[in-house]
Formats: structure tokens, C-alpha cells, sequence
């Protein structure tokens, strides 16, 4: 399984949307409805689940799903 469809799995599961909605360009909180403790809450998994570090930078960086694949791939 992708970085991506791992991370589309994890979206579809924390904001409850239908997976067909989410793009490597779909925006977590314009497209998709997340707010900033979803997008908290996100990372923490992504960190637990990826054994990855998100540093405050990242964070504040993170606008689109491939932000978040990004950071990822690239740890």
C-alpha cells in the first residue's frame, strides 16, 4: 500500500468522508472540512503510525494531503 493510500485511509476514517473525495491536492481544512484539532490529532497518528517526527515547521506548512505524504516519503 502507497504513502498516499495509507494516509487516504486514515482521513476517511478520522473525518468521515467519502474516499473518493480525497486528492493529493484535496486541502485538509478548505476541501475537506478538517479543523485545526483534527489536523492535531492526524499528525499524532501519522507520527505513531509512520514512526515519524513532525516538527512545529511542517505543521504549519501542512496544507494539502501531499504535505502530508511528503513529509513522510521524505523521513
Amino acid at each position: 500500500m502507497s504513502t498516499f493510500e495509507k494516509v487516504k485511509s486514515m482521513l476517511v476514517e478520522k473525518l468521515g468522508i467519502a474516499e473518493d473525495k480525497i486528492t493529493l491536492e484535496s486541502e485538509i481544512i478548505k476541501d475537506l472540512g478538517a479543523d485545526s484539532l483534527d489536523l492535531v490529532e492526524m499528525l499524532l497518528s501519522l507520527e505513531e503510525n509512520f514512526g515519524v517526527t513532525v516538527s512545529d515547521e511542517q505543521t504549519e506548512s501542512i496544507k494539502s494531503v501531499k504535505d502530508i505524504v511528503d513529509i513522510i516519503d521524505n523521513k
